[in-house]
């Protein structure tokens, strides 16, 4: 990004110390007067039918289930899907395997050395702090940046400036910058402005980071306007990032300008930019006395729909009080979770299916098989001979209704024989008259320990089997299968085809994707050998913002609970209007 030259005076940080403690920052006027500072720049249960699914966080919990010990014993949710699963897998294996789990997530933890002063200091005890530092070099930003951390006291960090001022003559582009976040952090409105008037005086530009630290500073501030013109210079440099649009159209708001806040956020869609929550939220807040705005805010809504966007809580309640608040209509809001049937449990309304039409499911097929089937990097799981020998394979066979991932259903448990247990789940579902395919490898058929040859044998007559080398993957033959089979179709298995699913060329493709996977795969949640297999639900509904004339229907992201990308939330917000 090339080197700027910095020039300034003694005067140009003189506004800097002013606003503190004056027995601490009585700053010589003989000083040195002007200093050149080189700065590099550089931001179902799955019952006894395939076709009764729905949600599976909504399954009861398991009341047969007893205390042994008198620990209460440490649940999972019902569905891979569901927000918190995977941390609370976590949490588990932690509570299972104890600290050194937790260890080994972690790694060693560090001593931290906090030696930030609690007042302001004097230049010679900074001086003496610093001989006493275990790294002098870079003391000063690393100082700056221990008070930013610890949100310091703001006169603190201009005792370390006068310090500096008094020592070298000099105060360097990167510290200023380390103390203009601490300001713009703590809100110190003066000290931001007095830092940008001597920024605005002395440099001809600022790296990206001063103007977005500038932007989110006079945001909050009567000279809220100056934000437009910042963000009209880093347009000359790069796209500004949606926090920037976000605090200049917060600033837009707090101060009654409506119309510019829509026109900076029109501007940012258009970019491609997805806005950040606190922006939706500031106009959900802001507009609660204007309601005309209400198809505008309705489109904040159907852009989350349309990109899978989840709000968060405070922003789900921010939309809740607005609704509430529209005089007339009578909206009513109320926080629920919707039946395994598909239906909102305060409204009864029906939610959308998860179901794909048949315009997405051919959609998906063609780009799963053109992607992630055929893409260039398939032949690396498997070979070109195999995979033309199982597409005919499935050819000549009629529809499947389950594919399964033998291997994986397999070790489902670490307790008795793999094909034991595989033979157990094929029966369990073959006796409902359903067409199965089981994945697996050819060492299943060799006959060992873990794979009775009569059993393996039970399982070929009980479904047709594809047997692949041991060396390759059998996700693509899985997919292959199920969606050559038609909607209808399902699969078995615990993997969440992750991998597969980032192979797929645009964002819409993926979420079409996750759509289906939800609507059509099999987890096995409960296996006893010999006694009970259960599955968990698969939803009928699609966890997704949505709307009819007199309702909306929106999942949230629950405070405490952290939700991975693969997982959708547990719970809703109906806003029905009252008749």
């Amino acid at each position: 990004m090339g080197t700027l030259l910095i020039s300034c005076t003694l005067n140009n940080i003189y506004p800097l110390l002013v606003h503190s403690r004056a027995s601490c920052f009585a700053v010589h006027k003989n000083v040195s007067s002007f200093f050149k500072v080189w700065v590099p720049l550089k931001v179902h249960r799955f019952s006894t039918r395939v076709g009764n699914s729905h949600e599976g966080d909504d399954k009861r919990p398991n009341t047969k289930q007893k205390e042994q010990s008198g620990k209460v014993p440490h649940a999972l949710p019902k569905s891979v899907f569901a927000a918190g699963t995977a941390r609370k897998k976590a949490e588990f294996l932690k509570q299972k395997w104890g600290n050194d789990f937790d260890k080994e997530l972690k790694g060693p933890r560090k001593p931290k050395e906090n030696n930030i002063p609690s007042q302001p200091l004097s230049a010679a005890q900074w001086k003496k702090l610093k001989d006493d530092a275990r790294a002098s070099h870079h003391f000063e930003v690393s100082m700056m940046e221990k008070m930013l951390a610890a949100n310091s006291d703001i006169d603190v960090a201009k005792s370390l400036l006068a310090y500096v001022a008094m020592e070298t003559g000099t105060v360097s582009y990167e510290l200023l910058l380390r103390y203009l976040t601490l300001c713009v952090h703590g809100n110190h409105e003066s000290e931001v402005f007095d830092v940008y008037d001597i920024m605005k005086k002395r440099f001809k530009t600022l790296e990206t980071g001063a103007y977005s630290l500038f932007i989110k500073g006079f945001s909050r501030t009567e000279k809220w306007r100056e934000c437009l013109l910042l963000l009209e210079s880093i347009k000359r440099v790069i796209t500004p990032s949606p926090r920037n649009y976000g605090h200049a159209i917060n600033g837009a708001l707090l101060h009654s300008d409506s119309r510019t806040a829509w026109v900076l956020y029109e501007e940012m869609v258009e970019k491609g930019l997805t806005p950040n929550q606190e922006t939706w939220q500031a106009f959900f807040d802001s507009d609660r006395s204007a309601h005309d705005s209400e198809s505008k805010l309705s489109s904040l809504l159907l852009y989350m729909r349309n990109n899978q966007i989840y709000p968060g809580e405070a922003l789900v309640k921010s939309i809740k009080a607005w609704f509430e608040s529209v005089p007339g209509n009578k909206w009513n809001g109320s926080w629920t979770t919707p039946e395994n049937s598909g239906h909102c449990r305060n409204c009864c309304s029906s939610l959308e299916s998860i179901q794909l039409t048949e315009d997405e499911y051919n959609q998906l097929k063609e780009k799963v098989m053109n992607d992630v089937i055929q893409g260039k990097d398939v032949f690396k799981k498997t070979t070109p001979q195999e995979l033309e020998s199982f597409k005919s394979f499935v050819k000549k066979r009629p529809p499947f209704d389950v594919v399964i991932d033998g291997l994986n259903v397999a070790n489902t448990t670490s307790k008795g024989n793999q094909s034991e247990t595989l033979l157990e789940v094929v029966s369990h579902l073959a006796q409902q008259n359903l067409r199965l395919l089981v994945l697996g490898r050819k060492h299943m058929l060799r006959g060992s320990r873990s794979w009775d040859r009569k059993n393996m044998s039970v399982i070929q007559q009980k479904a047709d089997c594809f047997f692949t080398d041991n060396i390759s993957e059998d996700d693509p033959f899985l997919l292959y299968a199920t969606l050559h089979s038609g909607n209808h179709c399902k699969f078995l298995s615990r993997d969440l085809m992750r991998d597969h699913k980032a192979c797929l060329p645009d964002s819409s493709t993926r979420r079409l994707f996750f759509k289906w996977q939800r609507g059509h795969q099999l987890v096995l949640s409960s296996y006893t050998a010999g006694r009970r297999i259960r599955f968990e639900t698969v939803p009928k509904y699609d966890t997704i913002i949505q709307t009819e004339e007199n309702s909306w229907h929106i999942p949230y992201d629950e405070d405490g609970v952290e939700r991975y990308s693969y997982e959708v939330p547990r719970k809703w917000l109906c806003l029905e209007m009252k008749r």
